[in-house]
């Protein structure tokens, strides 16, 4: 029986989660790639985070989104699993608002990070 639990998230561009683990000083390794859990068993990710006490942490795309993977039993990060997630999708959905807003002619007027963690952007296009 697996002990591995997968949470579901919205994350669905592999290269923005990526951008996002980056931005968070979250060390990751490209899969395919094995993420370890309890006795030996392991699940296939597209992305790894590695914990030091030999579980690891994974996202790997379920056909509609990428979900994370890991055996929540043996979690060690400094935040917890939600709050973990939260960080992510806030990063990965600050990566994917550039990104949308680049593709669109806008660039980046202002940017301030809030007292709550939550950050403003203002962004603004010359029409020439």
């Amino acid at each position: 029986m697996s002990h591995f639990s997968r949470i579901k998230t919205q994350i669905r561009n592999l290269n923005f989660l990526q951008s996002a683990l980056t931005d968070l000083g979250i060390d990751w390794k490209a899969g395919p790639v094995p993420v370890r859990g309890y006795q030996g068993q392991t699940e296939t990710a597209t992305v790894a985070i590695e914990q030091n006490n030999g579980y690891d942490i994974g996202f790997r795309w379920n056909g509609q989104e990428y979900e994370l993977v890991a055996d929540l039993q043996y979690w060690q990060q400094p935040l917890t699993v939600e709050r973990f997630l939260s960080r992510v999708t806030q990063r990965y959905a600050y990566r994917t608002v550039l990104s949308t807003t680049a593709d669109q002619g806008f660039q980046v007027a202002e940017e301030v990070k809030q007292a709550d963690g939550s950050i403003r952007l203002v962004v603004q296009r010359w029409n020439g």
